[in-house]
């Protein structure tokens, strides 16, 4: 009579070398389906990455130096009265806070300065900026700076930093 677990009758599986193959072939597939998924992710950070700065370690009250060509679409922008989508685009382009991209885009559609990240009366080619900033213990900023003026990523300018 065969063995009975919870009033079924039970029979033990064979475990022969056919069910050995069918372990190794899913083991293998879930290994492939998890190489698959970390290689997506990695993709997609690093190309992301590279999309807009992210300036989530930038000094607060600083505002990156905003390229011509932002600045001339967020003036275009404003003129078309949509001034939602150039803060939109300063929020994007410099990774800026709301009430930060709102500041500097109010300053643009009225003809006013913006305030950047290079302090005044600071004449000089980029490389001396940064050995200043650097020598101040201020190697944050000049990574930002850095980034600001030349469209560096974030591991470029710390590689340009860190070589001066």
């Amino acid at each position: 009579m065969p063995k009975r677990v919870l009033g079924v009758p039970w029979k033990p599986y064979d475990h022969g070398m056919f069910g050995m193959v069918e372990i190794v072939v899913i083991v293998v597939g879930i290994l492939v389906i998890v190489a698959v998924l970390v290689t997506v992710i990695a993709l997609a950070a690093r190309s992301g990455a590279r999309t807009g700065p992210q300036l989530a370690w930038r000094t607060p009250g600083l505002v990156p130096p905003l390229p011509h060509d932002l600045q001339e679409r967020v003036r275009e922008l404003c003129s078309q009265g949509k001034k939602i989508h150039a803060i939109k685009a300063v929020r994007e382009g410099t990774g800026l806070g709301l009430k930060e991209a709102k500041d500097v885009v109010d300053a643009l559609d009225a003809g006013r300065p913006i305030p950047t990240a290079q302090p005044v009366g600071h004449p000089g080619d980029l490389a001396s900026r940064v050995r200043e900033l650097k020598a101040a213990g201020r190697a944050e900023q000049a990574v930002f700076l850095v980034r600001g003026e030349t469209g560096m990523t974030q591991a470029e300018a710390e590689t340009f930093v860190n070589a001066l």
